[in-house]
């Protein structure tokens, strides 16, 4: 019950200590400004951050549970070499299923690098067979050694070569839209200090009338600490409203596909980003108490 009395006697306020801080200015636009362009890059961040998670995620379940056969054969010899592979597949413990690509398919596959006019079925490509495991122990070794045996032209890949770059990738992402978040934490509280300085350098005569009359420095201070709290606090609910519109309007998934597509929140997600004003509210807190204490006391 304290906790909430002393908050409750914070968002209220002194209005005579209220006073001593203007209500509107450089300081205030800066601190608006500036907390709302944080809040607005902090929600992008944190988007970030979600996405190369939910990424590094899907490719390590899908790449993890599939594996491809790929038959080099003379031409004469590769339906019968991809008979014998299936076979071999078909009784491995450890695999739900195997499906040789048809033309089509396997055309569909190069399109993007020989385009789709190109005579695929001239062309003397492998045959590619995809298998998808059942989840449970698969030998892949051993797999290749009945394979070899039975198919000479089958070649297994288990997609490690890019599975694991892929990941890699991913976590760097991640890693660096957290590093993005504390750079911009720390810009924040930087723009707020210098505001909050500003405000007591411009309003020192008032200062020393108020001390004259009796008022200690953490009365003083609580007043600044209060209005920037507060205007920290409304300027990045802006900016993470912003943030948030700006993240939901994103082409989705399904419309177009590919990672940045995917860039945003899901669900309970979205509870992320609106917390972002009450940490920059924290942040100022901190920011400009610090500051005030620390030129208070050059004032004395």
């Amino acid at each position: 019950m304290k906790a909430l009395r002393d908050i409750l006697a914070f968002l209220v306020g002194d209005p005579q200590a209220d006073r001593v801080v203007p209500p509107t200015g450089f300081t205030a636009q800066l601190t608006l400004f500036s907390a709302a362009a944080m809040a607005f890059l902090a929600s992008f961040a944190l988007a970030l951050s979600t996405s190369t998670g939910r990424l590094a995620d899907r490719w390590s379940s899908e790449l993890a549970q599939s594996l491809t056969v790929r038959i080099s054969a003379p031409e004469d010899q590769l339906a019968i070499q991809t008979q014998a592979a299936m076979g071999v597949l078909q009784t491995t413990p450890g695999i739900q299923s195997a499906r040789a690509l048809s033309i089509e398919e396997q055309a569909a596959l190069l399109a993007p690098w020989f385009g789709s006019s190109v005579p695929i079925e001239n062309l003397p490509i492998p045959q590619l067979i995809d298998v998808i495991e059942d989840g449970s122990a698969l030998n892949v070794a051993s797999l290749r050694l009945r394979l070899q045996a039975e198919a000479p032209g089958a070649i297994v890949d288990d997609h490690a070569r890019w599975r694991q770059p892929l990941i890699r990738a991913a976590g760097r992402l991640r890693g660096l839209s957290w590093l993005s978040l504390l750079l911009i934490t720390g810009t924040m509280a930087a723009m707020i200090t210098l505001a909050a300085n500003a405000a007591l350098s411009a309003n020192r005569q008032v200062i020393e009338v108020l001390r004259q009359v009796g008022a200690v420095d953490s009365y003083i201070a609580q007043a600044f600490v209060r209005r920037f709290t507060l205007r920290a606090l409304s300027g990045a609910a802006i900016g993470a409203i912003c943030g948030m519109i700006a993240i939901a309007l994103l082409p989705s998934t399904n419309a177009v596909g590919g990672f940045l597509t995917d860039l945003g929140f899901r669900g309970a997600g979205w509870l992320v980003p609106a917390s972002i004003p009450f940490l920059a509210a924290v942040v100022a807190f901190v920011a400009t108490r610090l500051a005030a204490l620390r030129t208070l006391r050059t004032m004395a």
